[in-house]
């Protein structure tokens, strides 16, 4: 009997609802998301904002006040953690056999990475959305125009670092491995991108390394979107996240066609 395939528009959205959904349906994970963002932003912004303040301050922060500069840098944390950490899916789905029943469906592989990394990334968007609208009772300074900026600027980092990880969950094996590489990965990443650190006015060197990790665009750029203070022009920003988001897409796709199943 012929094999019919099922339109990649169909698998992809399948696949999305699916991931959003599976997200939404794990209580203790939503909300375990949302404490640690809330923590950071609570206890070290609202808690350092009375002692660290003053021009020198605001100097080294680019211009901004350290409740702005944590508020937005907490937001695209936790997009970074939710989208990167969603690969772990694809080792859980190998381990209770859904990614073997998913190989079988008649959708290409393409169109499943895809579905993922998106249905990943718009769960990412909303842990993000949410934490920024409390955060941003404790700004001192929002762009309200800048907000539809920020929404496309989650989304595109989200769907860098959950491509990132999907792609790691294809390669490795069991969850534990996952989540050692995760930690010894993602915290270099989120103290270099400037996310909860400044680099306004670190060394040159610590600046230019710092261009070498995608999440330091997408920070970049949401501080410029609700702020007006950037490293780099906005323009630049988007361009590199697109250019990634393209890129970790088709690798991820690649990688994760290669994937095998345990039967």
């Amino acid at each position: 009997m012929a094999r019919h395939e099922a339109s990649f528009f169909t698998a992809v959205s399948t696949m999305c609802y699916r991931q959003v959904k599976c997200f939404l349906r794990m209580r203790s994970r939503v909300i375990m998301s949302f404490v640690r963002p809330f923590m950071w932003l609570f206890f070290f912004g609202v808690g350092w904002a009375a002692s660290i303040r003053g021009d020198f301050v605001r100097t080294s922060l680019g211009g901004m006040s350290f409740m702005d500069f944590m508020a937005v840098g907490v937001t695209m944390m936790a997009v970074f953690f939710t989208s990167f950490f969603a690969g772990s899916s694809v080792i859980w789905d190998r381990e209770f056999g859904l990614l073997k029943e998913t190989f079988v469906s008649p959708a290409s592989r393409k169109a499943i990475i895809l579905g993922r990394a998106l249905g990943d990334s718009f769960a990412a968007m909303i842990q993000g959305t949410v934490t920024f609208a409390v955060a941003m009772l404790l700004m001192e300074h929002v762009n309200m125009a800048g907000i539809p900026m920020l929404i496309l600027v989650m989304l595109l980092t989200s769907i860098v670092h959950a491509s990132m990880g999907s792609a790691l969950g294809s390669l490795v094996n069991s969850v534990e491995a996952f989540q050692l590489i995760n930690m010894t990965v993602a915290m270099p990443m989120l103290f270099l991108s400037g996310a909860v650190v400044p680099l306004y006015t670190a060394p040159t060197w610590m600046r230019t390394l710092s261009l070498l990790i995608p999440l330091t665009y997408g920070v970049d750029a949401a501080r410029a979107s609700v702020s007006g203070i950037s490293m780099l022009p906005l323009w630049l920003d988007l361009t590199v996240l697109v250019g990634l988001a393209a890129l970790l897409v088709a690798v991820s796709a690649k990688v994760f066609e290669r994937a095998t199943v345990s039967v």
